[in-house]
Protein backbone atom coordinates (compact mmCIF):
# COMPACT_ATOMS: atom_id res chain seq x y z
CA UNK A 1 0.00 0.00 0.00
CA UNK A 2 1.42 3.40 -1.44
CA UNK A 3 1.23 6.55 1.47
CA UNK A 4 0.51 9.77 0.02
CA UNK A 5 1.67 11.48 2.90
CA UNK A 6 4.74 10.22 5.15
CA UNK A 7 5.52 13.29 7.40
CA UNK A 8 1.88 13.29 8.12
CA UNK A 9 2.13 9.77 9.25
CA UNK A 10 5.43 10.55 11.37
CA UNK A 11 3.54 13.34 13.23
CA UNK A 12 0.44 11.23 13.55
CA UNK A 13 2.41 8.21 15.02
CA UNK A 14 4.19 10.89 17.33
CA UNK A 15 0.68 12.10 18.64
CA UNK A 16 -0.85 9.19 19.29
CA UNK A 17 1.88 7.89 21.29
CA UNK A 18 2.32 10.84 23.10
CA UNK A 19 -0.83 10.80 24.01
CA UNK A 20 -0.73 6.84 24.82
CA UNK A 21 2.06 7.79 27.45
CA UNK A 22 4.74 5.55 25.11
CA UNK A 23 8.33 5.73 25.42
CA UNK A 24 9.19 4.93 21.87
CA UNK A 25 7.81 5.21 18.69
CA UNK A 26 8.86 3.37 15.18
CA UNK A 27 8.45 4.29 11.48
CA UNK A 28 9.39 3.67 8.20
CA UNK A 29 13.21 5.63 7.87
CA UNK A 30 13.80 8.22 5.24
CA UNK A 31 15.84 11.62 4.96
CA UNK A 32 13.45 13.65 5.49
CA UNK A 33 12.25 12.31 8.74
CA UNK A 34 15.57 11.96 9.70
CA UNK A 35 15.80 15.54 9.48
CA UNK A 36 12.65 15.91 11.31
CA UNK A 37 14.03 13.79 14.27
CA UNK A 38 17.49 15.65 14.14
CA UNK A 39 15.47 19.24 14.45
CA UNK A 40 13.11 17.74 17.25
CA UNK A 41 16.25 16.25 19.16
CA UNK A 42 18.67 19.56 18.79
CA UNK A 43 15.20 21.33 20.17
CA UNK A 44 14.62 19.36 23.02
CA UNK A 45 11.38 18.07 21.87
CA UNK A 46 12.26 14.27 21.75
CA UNK A 47 15.21 12.65 23.83
CA UNK A 48 16.78 11.15 20.98
CA UNK A 49 16.27 9.05 17.82
CA UNK A 50 18.22 5.74 16.02
CA UNK A 51 18.34 4.01 12.72
CA UNK A 52 17.41 0.47 12.53
CA UNK A 53 17.29 -2.57 10.15
CA UNK A 54 13.97 -3.68 9.50
CA UNK A 55 13.96 -7.58 10.49
CA UNK A 56 11.05 -8.69 7.84
CA UNK A 57 10.69 -5.94 5.14
CA UNK A 58 14.60 -4.21 4.86
CA UNK A 59 13.55 -0.86 4.84
CA UNK A 60 15.41 1.16 8.44
CA UNK A 61 13.24 1.56 10.52
CA UNK A 62 13.28 5.14 12.35
CA UNK A 63 13.40 4.40 16.26
CA UNK A 64 11.89 8.21 17.53
CA UNK A 65 12.62 8.25 22.09
CA UNK A 66 9.81 10.57 23.23
CA UNK A 67 10.56 13.07 26.06
CA UNK A 68 8.22 13.50 29.12
CA UNK A 69 8.83 15.59 32.61
CA UNK A 70 7.15 14.73 36.15
CA UNK A 71 6.54 11.95 37.33
CA UNK A 72 5.22 8.54 36.84
CA UNK A 73 1.18 9.74 37.24
CA UNK A 74 1.83 13.24 36.92
CA UNK A 75 4.19 12.91 34.09
CA UNK A 76 3.43 15.49 30.69
CA UNK A 77 5.53 15.54 27.23
CA UNK A 78 7.71 18.12 26.05
CA UNK A 79 5.75 17.95 23.06
CA UNK A 80 2.27 19.99 23.76
CA UNK A 81 1.08 20.05 19.65
CA UNK A 82 2.05 18.73 16.34
CA UNK A 83 0.39 20.66 12.50
CA UNK A 84 1.25 19.41 9.98
CA UNK A 85 1.03 22.36 7.15
CA UNK A 86 2.22 21.96 3.71
CA UNK A 87 0.72 18.81 2.50
CA UNK A 88 0.73 17.20 -1.01
CA UNK A 89 -2.30 18.78 -2.11
CA UNK A 90 -2.09 21.84 -0.65
CA UNK A 91 2.12 22.75 -0.41
CA UNK A 92 2.62 26.04 1.36
CA UNK A 93 5.75 28.24 0.69
CA UNK A 94 7.05 31.24 2.60
CA UNK A 95 9.80 33.68 1.50
CA UNK A 96 12.23 34.41 4.23
CA UNK A 97 10.05 37.81 5.72
CA UNK A 98 7.32 35.95 6.17
CA UNK A 99 8.66 33.33 8.34
CA UNK A 100 5.81 32.23 10.59
CA UNK A 101 6.23 32.48 14.45
CA UNK A 102 4.81 29.58 16.54
CA UNK A 103 3.24 30.45 20.21
CA UNK A 104 5.28 34.03 19.57
CA UNK A 105 8.63 32.08 19.68
CA UNK A 106 7.76 29.69 22.21
CA UNK A 107 7.56 26.71 19.48
CA UNK A 108 9.31 26.07 16.15
CA UNK A 109 8.29 25.91 12.42
CA UNK A 110 10.39 22.86 10.67
CA UNK A 111 10.82 24.41 6.76
CA UNK A 112 12.11 22.90 3.63
CA UNK A 113 14.79 25.42 1.76
CA UNK A 114 17.55 24.97 -0.82
CA UNK A 115 20.01 25.04 2.00
CA UNK A 116 18.24 21.56 3.53
CA UNK A 117 15.63 21.33 6.66
CA UNK A 118 15.74 24.05 9.66
CA UNK A 119 13.88 25.70 12.03
CA UNK A 120 12.37 28.96 10.89
CA UNK A 121 14.46 30.66 13.05
CA UNK A 122 17.40 29.33 11.07
CA UNK A 123 16.04 29.92 8.13
CA UNK A 124 15.84 33.82 9.28
CA UNK A 125 19.09 34.11 10.25
CA UNK A 126 20.55 32.67 6.95
CA UNK A 127 17.69 34.42 4.78
CA UNK A 128 15.92 31.92 2.76
CA UNK A 129 12.52 30.92 2.78
CA UNK A 130 11.42 27.63 1.43
CA UNK A 131 8.32 25.31 2.37
CA UNK A 132 6.85 24.93 5.91
CA UNK A 133 6.40 21.54 6.66
CA UNK A 134 5.09 21.76 10.31
CA UNK A 135 4.83 23.48 13.65
CA UNK A 136 5.65 22.21 16.98
CA UNK A 137 4.99 23.38 20.16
Amino acid sequence: MSMTDPIADMLTRIRNAIMAGHPMVALPSSKIKMAIAKILKDEGYISGYEIVDGKTSGQKILRIRLKYVGERRNRTSVIAGVERISRPGRRVFTGKQDIPWVLSGMGIAIISTPKGVMTGQRARQLGVGGEVICKVW
